[in-house]
């Protein structure tokens, strides 16, 4: 059975730094795009970052230059380094894998979903 499980969220002020993490069993995602996604308060759950196999990155133009993705293939870990935050990168934050070498910014493009992991940041 295949799990994503996040870690790393909480409450922080705005301008500091978190990093998540997503670790997933039951198989290796190492040959498999993997992603990050969020959702804020009354919000639809949105882009943030994707990584593929091979450390190839896309990300959504709102964390562009402050959100870093990365992955250990070793761990079957996938990262997201947030710094600067801000108070609308309040959500609950998302990791997800796909059956595919190539990223995606569409949600339906994934098969496997974590539970998430809450984001505050207060300003």
């Amino acid at each position: 059975q295949v799990q994503l499980v996040e870690s790393g969220g909480g409450l922080v002020q705005a301008g500091t730094s978190l990093r998540l993490s997503c670790a997933a069993s039951g198989r290796g995602f190492s040959s498999d795009a993997m992603g990050w996604f969020r959702q804020g308060p009354g919000k639809e759950r949105e882009f943030v970052a994707a990584i593929t196999w091979d450390r190839g990155t896309t990300y959504a133009d709102s964390v562009k230059g402050r959100f870093t993705i990365s992955r250990d293939h070793a761990k079957n870990t996938v990262y997201l380094q947030m710094n600067d935050l801000k108070p609308e990168d309040t959500a609950v934050y998302y990791c997800a894998a796909r059956n595919s070498k190539m990223p995606h910014t569409s949600m339906a493009a994934y098969d496997y979903w974590g539970q998430g992991t809450q984001v505050t940041v207060s300003s």
